[in-house]
């Protein structure tokens, strides 16, 4: 078994899956995660590059968010779609980044990444709340490289 699969248990998988579910349920945002076991990339830039190849691009708003992981690099990066960059402040994930990591820190990575998918929907709602209209633009799933 690789590490992506040892990183999270399924019952894991499953209590992230419904934090995306609950965060979305206040923001027409997009929530995604993906874990991956390496990149020769820095986080950002490879985060950014799967942002595409997920089609988060894609949604009507560009309020998409891509929580990304790479397990054996031990690193990790949020990027959000031009419709959040453009409505809020230039350090508007530091926040986020920061409460996950010292949960990390604390090798409790389930918890740092539920933390930082609420926290994340907590955000969104101020900008994106969510309406009678919003559908589900993008699947909840955990994918992985």
């Amino acid at each position: 078994m690789s590490q992506v699969e040892d990183f999270l248990s399924k019952e894991d998988e499953q209590i992230i899956v419904e934090a995306i579910r609950v965060a979305e349920k206040n923001t027409s945002g997009e929530i995604r995660v993906h874990i991956e076991k390496t990149s020769s990339k820095a986080p950002l830039d490879r985060a950014l590059e799967l942002f595409h190849e997920l089609k988060m691009d894609e949604t009507q708003l560009q309020n998409g968010v891509l929580f990304y992981f790479a397990v054996e690099d031990k690193t990790f990066a949020i990027c959000g779609d031009k419709g959040i960059n453009d409505a809020v402040a230039d350090d508007f994930w530091d926040c986020t980044k920061d409460a996950m990591t010292v949960q990390f820190k604390a090798g409790n990575f389930k918890q740092g990444i539920v933390d930082g998918i609420l926290n994340a929907g907590e955000q969104l709602k101020k900008y994106f709340p969510w309406s009678e209209e919003d559908t589900n633009e993008l699947s909840n799933e955990i994918s992985k490289g």
